[in-house]
């Protein structure tokens, strides 16, 4: 049998809370932050050719790609929270048939996903919000990205949450990084006329090179790995005959988090469906404002990111001090860096937006639209790293009511209603406050576990003290 030993247990049972920390979420959020760069890449290349057509098609196909980190998530959030609990709780040989599981049916998943994407590309693009001004441009982008590359993408992002629920934050953050500078090399090459000229379908062949290399790096890693017997991972599909013990478990889990991937899409749809009313430099600004207030947003994935096993661990061991302690440190992190973002949106706006592109009408709405998605940041930063959380210590149900509330319940509706009153610019305020509202709702979830915790944890020393 394989066991957790040697630098992977320190940073959970033994290694200060800041110090372990600080080691989890270091290469998670670097591993974000490039990811978060390549994802700028196609953007910034396909609006070096200064065709806002184009742009709107990355951004329409992008709201597509996104139901990818759904599924990835179904089974990498859910698996990785199951294996670092596993991991705590001393059971080593079940955390690797975990993984056999996610891995498999993920890649299964994926693979059937790629084909119905494939086959009805156009009516689901329509859906997206794409006009026939960039419909063909956004196909281009979906076939190479999602059609060809479902599997590859799926897979590389499910396989870094995996590896890093065993502790190995920073091996996870190099294959992921991998792909993104391999992408990020591509772009130009695939984009730009001096290249092959293919415009917005060359981001998308990029990028599904890019996560072929990434997912190799991962099967390899863990395989060498595996047989040096340095990691509980394990990809043998023998394993899957143990499938039925842990699907529940994991589904459970990682559902949540792929729900509000999924309803993320039919959010973003609703959205442009209202801004393409005003034109392609509308859409195309709208993009750029996604793009640019991602960085916070991907920084607290990060964040969330890797604290999910130290919580995981440490909170089916027991240790809620430890899990307690780790949460509140890495969410003053994300906090500290969201609030920081928002002064230097609100000051520099039009400058970020013309990074992009040079259209004068794109960049004037790029600017507006950021300085009022901005302020929904602060929110967010504590609100992912919550919701993380209660993935994290198996709390579905708590999980799950803060994901629709972040996604479907509350911000579909403000939208109809906001446009009404404030055409094109009041969709621009349905994310502050559908994630003012999200937070207040998870800290109060939150609390309620926390003060759970404390009465088993008094309970328990009671009991001792009486033996």
């Amino acid at each position: 049998m394989i066991a957790l030993k040697g630098s992977k247990k320190d940073i959970f049972e033994t290694m200060p809370v800041r110090r372990a920390v600080l080691a989890q979420i270091l290469p998670a959020i670097a591993s974000q932050l490039v990811a978060l760069l390549y994802s700028l890449a196609d953007t910034y290349f396909v609006g070096r050719l200064d065709d806002p057509d184009q742009t709107a098609a990355v951004t329409v196909a992008g709201a597509v790609f996104l139901l990818l980190t759904a599924l990835s998530n179904l089974f990498g959030i859910g698996g990785a929270s199951l294996v670092s609990r596993k991991l705590g709780l001393k059971k080593e040989a079940e955390a690797a048939q975990v993984s056999a599981f996610c891995f498999w049916y993920g890649a299964l998943s994926a693979v059937v996903f790629g084909l119905a994407v494939g086959i009805f590309s156009e009516p689901i693009l329509r859906l997206a919000g794409a006009k026939q001004a960039s419909l063909e441009y956004a196909k281009g982008y979906l076939f190479y990205s999602v059609a060809l590359g479902a599997l590859p993408t799926v897979a590389t992002t499910l396989l870094a949450n995996l590896v890093r629920a065993e502790g190995a934050s920073l091996a996870a953050s190099i294959g992921v990084m991998l792909g993104c500078f391999i992408n990020i090399a591509l772009d130009p090459v695939f984009v730009l006329p001096f290249g092959l000229n293919m415009g917005a379908a060359g981001a998308g062949a990029a990028t599904a090179i890019s996560n072929v290399a990434g997912m190799l790096y991962f099967i390899v890693r863990i395989g060498v790995s595996r047989r040096a017997r340095r990691s509980v991972l394990s990809l043998e599909p023998k394993l899957l005959r143990f499938a039925g013990s842990h699907a529940k478990e994991v589904l459970k889990i990682g559902l949540p988090s792929a729900l509000q991937y999924a309803l993320t899409v039919v959010a973003v749809s609703v959205q442009l469906s209202f801004v393409s009313k005003y034109g392609s430099s509308a859409v195309a600004a709208l993009g750029i404002t996604k793009k640019l207030d991602q960085l916070p947003l991907f920084f607290s994935i990060g964040v969330a990111n890797g604290l999910l096993p130290l919580i995981g661990y440490n909170y089916s061991a027991g240790n809620f001090e430890r899990t307690e302690k780790a949460f509140r440190f890495g969410s003053a992190i994300s906090l500290g860096f969201a609030l920081a973002c928002v002064i230097v949106y609100e000051l520099l706006a039009p400058s970020l937006a013309a990074l992009f592109i040079k259209d004068g009408q794109t960049v004037e709405y790029a600017a507006s639209f950021l300085r009022r998605m901005v302020i929904a940041m602060p929110f967010m930063s504590i609100c992912y790293p919550m919701i993380t959380k209660f993935q994290a210590m198996g709390k579905a149900k708590e999980s799950l009511t803060v994901s629709l509330m972040r996604k479907g319940v509350l911000d579909i509706p403000l939208y109809f209603a906001l446009d009404a009153a404030k055409p094109l610019y009041g969709c621009m305020w349905v994310q502050p406050i559908v994630d003012s509202v999200s937070l207040a709702a998870a800290i109060a979830l939150n609390s309620r576990i926390v003060n759970a915790d404390k009465r088993k944890a008094a309970q328990g020393g009671e009991a001792e003290n009486q033996e």
